[in-house]
């Protein structure tokens, strides 16, 4: 898997260097670029002792409490993190993708994990579940966020919280939708910039999460169920005069909310492409209307029943794929986005899956052995480190070696133009094709 470059040691220590000068301990600048190292160079095990026996030989007990015990604090790597990924692919256009990935456990010891849906998997199994946050430009994604969803089989325990060494702070129950929100502000506040948000069903059902989205004057563009209520964007309230009883205290809308696949069904629909793929051109149907969402508050309403109030004005979008799968998505894009422009940052939502397949099938994001909060995040930490290293070298190799420029805050379509394209097709290749052109890391 890797080739034998000694200079990539040495780029491998130079790239290092902020976030070394962050740990400050020299022991832990020692141990660090050896578990970075150790996730990045061969071997089919990301563990800390096979990792340990390639890259730190005699030095197990250090490398393992660097990553297990060490009293060190995660939040100035975290914030040089975000800082070079925002260097790197930050900018008006890229986006910022919200998802969740599972780690399959055995077991019932290691910190979060319970039986629960994994995505990856396509059904319930025993795992842990990680919100993931991806900022990427371009088809290029670095992963800036990875953080434990506890269920509540684990916030209701505190004993087994307590052996797990989850903080306090982080010990009451969070659902995956506030903790995305949460890492949303962190991402904005360590300056990362971005366009627009984006999210699948999984988030985008949640109106609380939408509504946090549109507070915080943030471009979302998110999944939906089909069976999510909409009004007509022209929908009025009314102030109807009661025929008998108590006056209506409480305007109505003047219609009643219909399910997103029918509110599609009689749009027009076209065929539409937004970016090339491996065997060539992908292509879906798309249609789009504006719409008000049945997300504000509830209130019964005469023959109509229970009835949500209308919400903010959206698009609401629906895809028909070939082979006959259908999905449905809300954005809050401007009225004036074209179609083809809506259905390209919808689909750009792609990119955080590849960046979950190398993290795991690549950097050993899934290896970690140990069973506490603290020693899973910091693994986590170090995988997403040396993914952007990764992708750093990735970029300048693409860009002929020329060092890469801080892009403009210029405000761009979502979808990529024809230069960047190409530039895609180079930087989206497998991580291990990278690899191969990467060293043995002798460190």
């Amino acid at each position: 898997m890797a080739s034998h470059d000694p200079g990539c040691g040495e780029e491998l220590e130079r790239w290092l260097e902020p976030f070394l000068a962050r740990l400050g301990n020299k022991t832990r600048r020692r141990m660090c670029p050896r578990y970075v190292a150790g996730l990045i160079g061969p071997g089919d095990r990301k563990s800390v002792q096979p990792m340990a026996a390639r890259f730190a030989a005699g030095e197990y007990d250090r490398l393992h409490h660097f990553i297990a015990a060490g009293l060190w604090e995660m939040a100035p790597l975290e914030a040089e993190l975000l800082a070079q990924a925002d260097r790197l692919v930050g900018g008006d256009d890229a986006v910022l993708v919200i998802d969740d990935t599972a780690l399959p456990k055995k077991g019932r010891h290691s910190v979060g994990v319970a039986p629960q849906y994994a995505s990856a998997l396509g059904k319930n199994a025993n795992c842990q579940t990680l919100v993931s946050a991806t900022l990427a430009r371009h088809e290029v994604p670095l992963m800036i966020g990875l953080r434990l969803f506890l269920p509540e089989s684990w916030t209701s325990d505190p004993t087994r919280m307590g052996k797990a060494r989850v903080p306090p702070d982080c010990q009451r129950f969070r659902t995956k939708t506030q903790i995305a929100i949460e890492e949303v502000d962190r991402i904005r506040a360590g300056g990362v910039r971005f366009g627009c948000v984006l999210a699948d069903a999984g988030y985008g059902l949640s109106a609380p999460f939408r509504q946090a989205l549109s507070a915080r004057n943030l471009r979302w563009a998110v999944g939906i169920p089909f069976k999510q209520k909409v009004y007509p964007a022209d929908v009025a309230l009314i102030f109807p005069t009661a025929g008998r009883g108590r006056p209506r205290q409480r305007h109505i809308p003047d219609s009643k909310s219909i399910a997103a696949e029918t509110m599609l069904a009689k749009a027009s629909w076209r065929s539409l492409s937004w970016r090339r793929g491996t065997k060539g051109r992908l292509v879906a149907r798309f249609a789009a209307v504006r719409v008000r969402v049945a997300d504000g508050s509830p209130q019964r309403i005469g023959d109509m029943g229970a009835q949500h109030m209308p919400g903010e004005e959206v698009w609401l979008i629906g895809e028909r794929r070939s082979n006959g799968e259908r999905k449905y998505y809300l954005s809050n894009l401007p009225p004036d986005t074209p179609l083809k422009a809506l259905a390209g940052t919808i689909k750009a939502r792609w990119i955080c899956e590849q960046a979950h397949q190398q993290l795991k099938e690549e950097l050993g994001l899934d290896h970690f052995e140990g069973r506490s909060w603290t020693g899973l995040h910091r693994h986590t930490l170090m995988t997403m480190i040396a993914y952007a290293f990764l992708q750093a070298r990735r970029l300048q190799k693409a860009r002929g070696g020329k060092k890469n420029p801080r892009p403009s805050a210029t405000t761009k379509p979502a979808s990529s133009s024809a230069g960047d394209h190409r530039l895609s097709r180079r930087t989206a290749r497998p991580m291990s094709a990278l690899l191969q052109t990467a060293p043995s890391l002798t460190i």
